[in-house]
């Protein structure tokens, strides 16, 4: 299993890599135009900030901030774990470790994500029974078993490019369930 989810998430990184500039500016705006079917005024989002040749949250963040939703931000600890701070505009964003962008306001704790009506995940990957690909840091996996945990029933949602979503992703017991990718062409239900 090891080795097949490897072997994916290195075909798949290779595929991001292989996007030119440009598709990656319009998968962000087109991705930026479904912030409404997310969540509205006055919802919580847990977000993240892409990097590299993730399909890009600029501007979907932003969307959603001009639609009156709280959208909480990642914040790598040194354990892997994450903590939440809220986002206030891509001013406010400051660099980190790894290459990460994180928001420099007061931190809300690790728990603060389980407020959240949406949690959208990074992910290489989604099958059509909601089975995500992470890129197998962990720290995913760390909000999801919190937010179980917690009694929380966000909606959970993956974005991705159009050619992430697969037949199948190779899975392992303690993965677990997503309920809708979000790619530049919309909202696709899972499960």
């Amino acid at each position: 299993m090891h080795n097949e989810k490897t072997a994916l998430r290195a075909r798949l990184l290779a595929g991001r890599r292989a996007l030119t500039v440009e598709q990656r500016a319009e998968a962000a705006r087109a991705l930026a135009l479904h912030a409404g079917e997310l969540a509205g005024p006055g919802a919580t989002v847990a977000a993240y900030v892409s990097v590299g040749a993730e399909p890009g949250t600029g501007p979907l963040l932003d969307a959603l901030r001009a639609r009156g939703v709280r959208v909480l931000l990642p914040v790598l600890l040194a354990d892997n774990d994450l903590d939440w701070a809220v986002y206030e505009g891509a001013e406010t964003l400051a660099p980190a470790g790894r290459g990460l962008l994180e928001p420099v306001g007061p931190r809300l704790g690790p728990e603060a994500v389980t407020a959240a009506a949406v949690v959208l995940l990074p992910g290489l990957a989604v099958d059509r029974r909601g089975l995500r690909l992470g890129r197998g840091g962990g720290s995913y996996d760390r909000v999801l078993a919190r937010l179980e945990r917690a009694g929380a029933r966000p909606v959970l949602a993956v974005v991705l490019y159009e050619h992430e979503l697969l037949a199948e992703v190779p899975a392992e017991p303690h993965d677990r369930h997503v309920d809708v990718a979000f790619t530049p062409s919309g909202r696709h239900e899972l499960g």
